[in-house]
């Protein structure tokens, strides 16, 4: 016999300590929409509230209402707080940029004129587009710059899907150790040293690491590195230092994580790793949000007695006048629908139970499955009072 706790979602957007709130899990398992959807009843519910995207679909900003989203916050339209339009309560959305994320650091830290050598730089055009890691650390450079602004009552951060939503708890350490001093004396060695050899070593050692250096051939790899570093140099420290920052943040009191997962066997095996990689981490985990559960108007009537039945109806449908054989045939095709639906129901259950059973700590709220995908604010506020555990408010 498993026990578990539930999950209160209200309890915890409606705590004023609640700043951050960082939805993970793997790919088509609504993660986004619940981001958003939390974005808005937090909203509603009377806080400022700006929700982070850095997943690559354009769901949220349709779901959202708006035509695009960008690396600038922006105002959702027809959110309706507890005091009405005019309350406390406002809802803004935007998505990572990374580059322009990067760039953003880079002249808000560095004099007009180094900073033009960096954003012109051959090296750092690729390292800003395609670097490991870049996205995630960029991810928590806006994080910390939008928790440093003190504009926002709750931060919600939707992740990218997959295991990699968890890369960004790595970024500190991964860009950092690019970025570190002695790798920085290793890359300036070159220039002294000089010949083949130094010119295999790079492609060789960075090019394993960085992965964009492909992009660059011949000696003019070389002069564009050198002058990237000797740019940078002074910046270094600042990157992991924010990184630590964020990182640390993202530990403290006012953080919580929600792992997003559907009742499948896939999904929750994904959940499980999320939980124990934030328990490593020490981070702190504040529920499982169980996504597309499937229910029914008709919880008695049991998968075996609806085949039967169906079985019934279509071996005597033969006997019954032509009107009545199709209304049996109709009410047939019904009832293994419902037979349908019941062992999903039961085969989802057995699949939420052996997580339990392992997790009995991990609160879980379940939002029932729609008949449609959301598109607009409305479908957001029907997730979100499912969240809160309301059919209706």
């Amino acid at each position: 016999m498993t026990t578990e706790q539930e999950l209160s979602v209200d309890r915890l957007i409606d705590d004023p300590r609640t700043r951050i709130v960082v939805c993970c899990g793997s790919g088509g398992v609504g993660k986004t929409t619940t981001a958003a959807a939390i974005g808005l009843r937090a909203a509603e519910r009377g806080r400022r509230t700006v929700v982070l995207t850095i997943d690559p679909a354009r769901r949220l900003a349709q779901s959202m209402g708006l035509t695009e989203l960008d690396n600038t916050p922006r105002p959702v339209k027809g959110v309706t707080g507890p005091d009405g339009p005019d309350g406390p309560g406002e809802l803004h959305a935007m998505m990572l940029d990374m580059k322009r994320t990067f760039d953003e650091v880079v002249i808000a830290h560095a004099d007009p004129e180094r900073a033009r050598a960096i954003l012109e730089n051959p090296f750092y055009q690729s390292l800003s587009a395609g670097f490991a890691g870049t996205q995630e650390y960029m991810a928590m450079e806006k994080l910390g710059q939008l928790r440093a602004t003190g504009a926002w009552d709750l931060i919600v951060v939707d992740t990218p899907p997959s295991r990699s939503a968890l890369d960004f708890l790595d970024a500190p350490s991964r860009l950092g150790s690019f970025l570190d001093g002695r790798i920085i004396r290793v890359l300036m060695a070159p220039a002294k040293v000089g010949g083949r050899g130094a010119m295999k070593f790079l492609n060789v050692g960075v090019g394993m690491v960085t992965g964009t250096l492909g992009k660059i051939f011949g000696s003019q790899l070389l002069t564009d590195l050198q002058t990237f570093v000797a740019a940078m140099d002074s910046m270094f420290g600042g990157f992991r230092e924010r990184a630590d920052r964020t990182y640390q943040l993202l530990k403290a009191e006012g953080t919580a994580f929600l792992v997003v997962a559907a009742p499948e066997r896939d999904a929750l095996r994904e959940a499980a790793y999320f939980v124990d990689r934030l328990a490593a981490d020490e981070m702190p985990l504040a529920g499982l949000v169980l996504n597309r559960v499937h229910g029914t108007g008709a919880p008695q009537l049991s998968a075996e007695r609806a085949h039967a039945a169906a079985q019934s109806l279509e071996e005597n449908g033969a006997e019954h006048e032509p009107g009545q054989a199709d209304a049996d045939v109709l009410a047939a095709g019904l009832l293994r629908l419902h037979a349908e639906r019941m062992e999903v129901m039961v085969r989802e259950r057995r699949t939420r139970d052996r997580f339990v059973s392992v997790y009995p700590d991990v609160p879980i709220v379940e939002v029932p499955a729609l008949a449609g995908d959301v598109h607009d604010l409305d479908g957001l506020r029907l997730i979100g009072h499912r969240l809160g555990g309301t059919a209706e408010d």
